[in-house]
């Protein structure tokens, strides 16, 4: 796709100096910036950049003003960060604005779907599903029985939906991501094998989610596993059967929830981190990287380490960990001193 200066302007309402009918197609770092890219130059230490970049388009700060001759064509804005980020945006939706039903694709009997649908090739949509307006579903998708979507909803290739996930509005499922595959639930026998217990329950997915590539969300033993309004999921995270994940909590890459792990809102955890099942983890809670969470957590703790404990006495507890060695030579000297 290709844009104009007077036409970038024009969605930024920003002022050009420069040519209006330059012409960009593609984006760059300042630094690395090519006739025909568009860059943006918001913090000051890169000024010096603006002056060599063979950018087509630079979008910068009202109050920027060149030093000496400069041959990109500016866009002036009140502030080019966020008019940068508004223009990604802008550029994503247009990118992924699609819509109508591709061949090969099956959709089953009673599926309800609003206006401007997509359906790539290669999907499948199972029985009784209803599916709301601006939805996109891409190629190798599949979605089963009875599942219910709200509006302007994006799957990337190859997502599965099973059967009885209901999901909010304005959500976004990335390439290999599984929702309600059976929790893992199985008995033990008499004769040392275990018997599957069926899986019974669903998933609820909340608005404004985003579920990141090649995780998973497993449907309930019973009841449901439900993920609250604005959570944000990386990629290759495991969230079990019976979970409950408060609103607007970040989870990053690699973390495991155990089944019927309770977390709080606004929580920021990192990435590998470890929740034992059962546990209830409160509200506005910050969990460091490769933590192991095996208690109940209060609103507001931030904790590290396996198990993890206080942030502030872990790091005062590593100046120790790191000099063990010493410490115990040194205790091994001073027990030979009291014994002389």
């Amino acid at each position: 796709m290709k844009f104009t200066a007077a036409q970038i302007a024009g969605i930024l309402e920003g002022e050009i100096v420069g040519n209006p009918d330059a012409v960009v197609f593609k984006l760059s770092k300042i630094e690395e910036g090519t006739e025909g890219s568009l860059t943006f130059l918001a913090n000051p230490k890169y000024s010096n950049f603006i002056y060599d970049t063979k950018a087509t388009i630079t979008i910068v700060n009202n109050t920027f003003e060149p030093e000496s001759d400069i041959n990109t064509t500016l866009i002036k804005v009140d502030d080019a960060y966020q008019s940068f980020s508004k223009l990604l945006e802008y550029y994503n939706q247009v990118k992924l604005m699609k819509s109508g039903i591709e061949q090969p694709s099956v959709i089953s009997e009673n599926v309800i779907y609003g206006e401007n649908l997509y359906l790539g090739s290669f999907s499948y949509i199972g029985k009784n599903v209803v599916i709301g307006k601006n939805v996109k579903i891409y190629p190798n998708c599949f979605i089963g029985d009875n599942v219910l979507i709200g509006d302007n909803c994006i799957f990337f290739a190859g997502v599965k939906v099973y059967s009885e996930t209901e999901i909010g509005s304005n959500c976004n499922f990335h390439s290999g991501c599984v929702i309600g595959s059976d929790g893992f639930g199985f008995a033990p026998v008499d004769d040392g094998t275990y018997s599957k217990i069926p899986q019974i329950g669903n998933v609820i997915i909340k608005d404004g989610v985003d579920v990141g590539a090649n995780t998973t969300i497993d449907r309930a033993t019973l009841g449901a596993t439900i993920i609250g309004n604005g959570v944000k999921l990386d990629n290759h995270i495991q969230i079990a059967h019976n979970v409950e994940i408060g609103d607007h909590t970040v989870i990053a890459a690699q973390t495991g929830v155990a089944g019927s792990a309770k977390i709080g809102s606004n929580c920021l955890i990192g990435g590998q981190v470890g929740f034992a099942g059962h546990i209830v983890v409160g509200n506005n809670v910050r969990i460091q990287a490769q933590s192991g969470v095996g208690r109940n957590v209060k609103d507001g703790e931030v904790l590290q380490g396996s198990p993890s404990f206080g942030y502030a006495d872990f790091s005062k507890s590593y100046v120790h960990f790191k000099n063990l060695p010493k410490i115990v030579t040194d205790l091994e000297e001073l027990k030979k001193n009291k014994t002389k």
